[in-house]
């Protein structure tokens, strides 16, 4: 189960996620969650699994609000629990709450440790901020911690990210997840780079800094799992694999998307829309069913992006395909029978997957 919690003290820059900075709205679309958690229960045909807290900031929540979601979840029996957390929300009295709450797993938003590039993007915590966030979960008890590193920034240097990464490893995190940072249309990054105020990283910097990326994590002991994201041998996220490998999932909150067999299903990604579809029972869902080519376009799409890869046995006509991948280096076939990319593949995987699409 997926519950977004929409909810932010402010907006950074860059994101394009529905959110919204109307906390005094945050009682009426907590009651408006748990109903429609109450009138889902059930629906995927089985034990919920994981749990994944999302946002927006859902450290915005109190720990009594998070404990009430979980409770209507009936997560209590969930192997992993996580939630995401703003580090300028973090104190030892607040993870501690947490822990009692049932999650078992946190996400903190640090994207960096330079303070002059979180304030260029509109993050309102600071690097020592992050740093003490981190340390303080850590004593509280979380012994599964996930952060997030940005690269290509604005104004960003190699020598910063060399940094940023070394304090990441220093913090002895169970896991790393890393994104470049995309211009997302009708953000104010955005705005901002198109009225010349900023100017963007070039390609080959930031493919640079995502090959340092995956070269130090990897000599650090971590295995490089997904695009994006780092793990120690075991610390894999259970929730996000499950987006990847098709397990079913149900997405509550404004905004969610759910996938249950081949249907896939959101809500509508409006405050107002939401908390009163779900009051008076009006709620319009949209939905799409999914044909087997669309399945087999997502197999590639998100079976590509993982180590696990996707089956070798892919339609004759994309063979040859697929074949000219592997001779340039690009793609390999495993003993597993499986085809996963290789490095330099991760350089140009939107185009390897849009060829072997059907």
């Amino acid at each position: 189960m997926y519950i977004h919690i929409p909810f932010c003290k402010r907006r950074c820059l860059y994101c394009d996620f529905f959110s919204t900075t109307l906390l005094q709205r945050q009682e009426e679309y907590l009651e408006a969650v748990i109903k429609e958690i109450d009138s889902r229960r059930g629906e995927a045909g089985e034990p919920i699994r994981t749990v994944y807290i999302g946002g927006g900031t859902p450290s915005t929540l109190r720990a009594e609000d998070v404990s009430k979601l979980l409770k209507a979840a009936g997560a209590a029996d969930a192997e992993e629990i996580t939630m995401e957390l703003n580090p300028g929300d973090a104190t030892r009295e607040y993870f501690l709450r947490l822990r009692e709450t049932g999650i078992n797993r946190l996400s903190i938003g640090i994207q960096s440790f330079q303070d002059g590039l979180l304030h260029l993007v509109g993050r309102r915590h600071d690097a020592q901020q992050a740093i003490e966030a981190v340390r303080m979960a850590q004593e509280a008890g979380f012994g599964n911690i996930s952060i997030d590193l940005m690269y290509a920034l604005p104004t960003q240097t190699m020598d910063m990210w060399k940094a940023d990464i070394e304090t990441a490893l220093s913090l002895n995190v169970q896991h790393i997840s890393s994104y470049g940072l995309m211009y997302e249309e009708g953000t104010e990054l955005t705005r901002r780079r198109d009225a010349g105020e900023l100017e963007s990283i070039d390609e080959d910097t930031e493919m640079a800094m995502y090959d340092y990326l995956c070269a130090r994590l990897k000599d650090a002991g971590l295995v490089h799992y997904e695009v994006s994201n780092f793990a120690l041998q075991g610390y894999e996220a259970l929730h996000n694999s499950s987006y990847w490998n098709g397990t079913p999932y149900v997405g509550v909150g404004a905004g969610a998307h759910s996938y249950i067999g081949c249907v896939r299903s959101w809500n509508p990604d409006d405050l107002d829309a939401y908390i009163q579809g779900i009051a008076d029972s009006t709620l319009v869902r949209e939905s799409e069913t999914l044909s087997d080519e669309d399945r087999y376009n997502e197999q590639v799409m998100l079976g590509l992006r993982t180590n696990r890869g996707i089956p070798a046995t892919l339609p004759t006509h994309k063979r040859l395909v697929l074949d000219s991948f592997v001779q340039k280096g690009l793609l390999r076939e495993t003993e597993e029978k499986r085809i996963v990319a290789t490095q330099k593949g991760l350089h140009v995987l939107n185009r390897i997957i849009e060829d072997l699409m059907i």
